[in-house]
């Protein structure tokens, strides 16, 4: 049976966009594969939502985004989960013990950074290490992923305060040091797309598709642009805030459910209470 590396490297070499859902935990990972999403990306920054409750400022651990990892795998074993490395929590070394990690457990890919960490005491801006040093970096990454078979996506975050140039020249390097899919973080424009999946060289590209940047293109101005894989960290998430909010208003105004609640029939159905009743009634005694 292939693993879930090679499943993805099968996917990534058809035709056509993978559109990739974010999510954090068990139920999020259960409902987009329900949806039919082939794919997720356990992103950091809704992993950091979700336990922290705060922005994804470099706060959240390895073994908080590990056990998030256990959480979405066990919840959808058949998806295929782009893990969020981040900086590799720490140098070269640790980095090799980051992707070996997410490789043992089953994760499709992992994605890494080259940003400096800990970072300014700051929320703008992702200052970078030098460049030697993230060859380093994704050099043990490609090294340590040879014993899953696990896909390196490497990802520069040094456009906004290194410019183009440097960053381009990152991706051209990440791509010679061997790593799968690249990601040009932040490009200033629809241009700068384009010119980071020509510096790809071939390969597969990422990129973050949620609204809000003026920059972000759409699906179909990705696909023109060749952009293969778009995430959406708020396509849930964001959704899920404002319901939640919702239901504490209608606490407040002295109400016992929201107007978006579900009906109680379809919540016990969607959280799998029928089919746990299902699944137990063999071994009910008596």
């Amino acid at each position: 049976m292939p693993t879930a590396p090679e499943r993805l490297r099968a996917l990534l070499a058809k035709p056509g966009f993978v559109t990739m859902p974010a999510v954090w935990d068990g139920l999020s990972a259960r409902l987009a594969a329900e949806a039919g999403f082939e794919t997720a990306f356990l992103s950091g920054s809704c992993c950091a939502a979700g336990r922290l409750g705060g922005p994804d400022l470099d706060l959240i651990s390895f073994g908080e985004m590990y056990n998030s990892f256990e959480m979405v795998h066990g919840a959808a074993p058949q998806t295929l989960v782009l893990a969020d490395g981040d900086h590799g929590y720490g140098n070269p070394m640790n980095m090799q013990r980051t992707v070996r990690a997410y490789g043992r457990a089953g994760a499709a890919a992992i994605l890494i950074e080259d940003k400096i960490t800990p970072r300014a005491l700051t929320s703008a801006g992702k200052p970078c290490i030098p460049r030697e040093e993230a060859r380093m970096k994704v050099r043990a990454a490609v090294a340590a992923a040879k014993e899953s078979g696990i896909l390196i996506l490497a990802r520069t975050d040094c456009r906004p305060t290194q410019g183009i140039d440097e960053a381009l020249a990152r991706i051209r390097m990440f791509a010679e040091e061997g790593a799968d899919i690249l990601f040009l973080d932040s490009p200033a424009s629809h241009e700068e797309y384009a010119m980071g999946v020509k510096a790809a060289g071939g390969k597969p590209c990422f990129n973050v598709l949620s609204p809000g940047a003026p920059t972000v293109p759409s699906r179909e101005e990705a696909i023109k642009l060749g952009i293969k894989i778009g995430t959406y960290p708020t396509i849930m998430l964001s959704p899920a805030i404002n319901a939640m909010l919702s239901g504490l208003k209608a606490l407040r105004d002295g109400g016992s459910a929201s107007d978006q609640a579900l009906p109680a029939a379809q919540h016990r159905e969607i959280l799998g209470y029928p089919a746990y009743d299902a699944a137990a009634k063999p071994y009910i005694v008596g």
